[in-house]
């Protein structure tokens, strides 16, 4: 064995030690310290015949970042690995708050990074970048070790920036070259409107801050107003506070539990609804798809499970977690989640997503116009959308309209 092997198998022994260590002083079981034995083991072992077996010297500083990167990368989308000199960069451009951004929501699937939604009006919707969009590269660099901070962080910057992306369309097998200019987003808004039969429609962009606040005050409007029932959108609803999600659950629930949050070194914390908090008390459904995630999960979750009300459409996108960044001694660094959000009824959002109780799934004729770049119109309050007409018959039944 070389020098250079002996020192690298040092270095994972002494990891190895430190795993165990860290797994006792947590209260791990014997079979999970020998669990993480064997795995470090057959890992120093394909160590060991990558720098004695194979066909060139390999560069082991690549191999080793490498392998970290699949490690975190195993876990789950929002978890990742950066090196020091992906650190480095990343640290430096988050210093100061970006002017503008694509405004897109974004996770891993197959290995690099995905769209779950984009804003309304942003430049990432003006590109058409769609819920199962891949995309391969952003400004000539490869998503497949990268985190979804440090994609985020390379579609922010100035206004009138032009970023070049390659992506992997739904249903397509080769990438296009995609460019969209960064934009400042305008201050997000709800958008609200009145339908027939006493029906207020009120659609969530996004979680901001100050975005419960905003429903708040919608509501009162809307019980000024005279509206008997509620179409809560929150389809395409992906960025945001939690808290924000939570604060808005507030508003429909007088009693219950709203979420909970929980992990292997996070203590428990359980939201309950405050009745000095609620403030709309009739029927609501709650619309919701695959481009649901993050907070508005929360707030679907705790409407449907405590019974407030119906949530229809498909099933969310499964995000609701909490990261936490951890620096490395040599400089590197990982995003690491390390609590989950459970629904009222205990289900994990991140493994489960949050399944409606009415369910309309998008037509086939739908999925083949998005093959074919055409794309569905944005969320409405039309009632020609199948989600938006089912709500309606929805709250236009009597055993199902749930008020608190």
């Amino acid at each position: 064995m070389s020098s250079l092997a002996k020192k690298i198998v040092a270095v994972l022994s002494v990891f190895v030690f430190a795993y165990v260590v860290a797994g006792f002083a947590m209260g791990r079981s014997d079979n999970d310290k020998e669990s993480a034995y064997k795995a470090m083991t057959v890992y120093t072992e394909v160590l060991d015949h990558i720098q004695n077996d194979y066909v060139d010297q390999p560069n082991i500083h690549q191999v080793t970042s490498g392998a970290l990167h699949g490690l975190l990368d195993s876990l789950d989308p929002q978890s990742s690995y950066m090196s020091p000199l992906e650190y480095k960069d990343y640290e430096e451009k988050t210093q100061t708050a970006a002017k503008a951004s694509a405004g897109v929501a974004l996770t891993k699937r197959f290995g690099y990074i995905s769209v779950i939604s984009s804003l309304p009006d942003s430049p990432a919707a003006k590109a058409n970048l769609r819920l199962g969009d891949v995309i391969e590269k952003i400004a000539g660099f490869t998503t497949s070790q990268m985190g979804v901070d440090q994609a985020q962080v390379l579609l922010s910057g100035d206004p009138g920036t032009e970023v070049k992306l390659s992506v992997i369309r739904r249903g397509k097998t080769e990438p296009e070259d995609v460019s969209l200019t960064l934009e400042p987003l305008p201050a997000p808004k709800v958008v609200t409107a009145t339908m027939p039969g006493g029906v207020a429609y009120l659609r969530v962009p996004l979680f901001s801050e100050g975005m419960a606040q905003q429903i708040r005050a919608s509501l009162e409007q809307f019980k000024k107003q005279g509206a008997k029932k509620l179409i809560l959108d929150l389809r395409n609803c992906a960025l945001g506070s939690d808290q924000e999600g939570i604060d808005t659950a507030q508003l429909f629930l007088t009693s219950g539990t709203i979420a909970t949050l929980k992990g292997q070194t996070v203590p428990a914390q359980t939201f309950s609804a405050d009745p000095a908090k609620a403030v709309w008390s009739a029927p609501v459904a709650v619309l919701i798809g695959n481009g649901t995630a993050g907070p508005a999960e929360l707030v679907a979750a705790a409407i449907a499970d405590n019974h407030r009300g119906d949530s229809v459409g498909d099933r969310t996108y499964g995000v609701a977690s909490e990261q936490k960044l951890i620096q490395l001694d040599d400089g590197s660094a990982l995003i690491l989640t390390v609590a989950d959000y459970y629904t009222p009824d205990s289900r994990d959002i991140p493994a489960e997503g949050v399944a409606p109780t009415e369910v309309v799934r998008p037509a086939a004729a739908d999925d083949v116009a998005q093959l074919n770049n055409i794309y569905p119109p944005a969320p409405s309050d039309s009632t020609t959308d199948p989600v938006v007409k089912k709500a309606l018959e929805v709250l236009q039944t009597p055993s199902t309209q749930k008020a608190a």
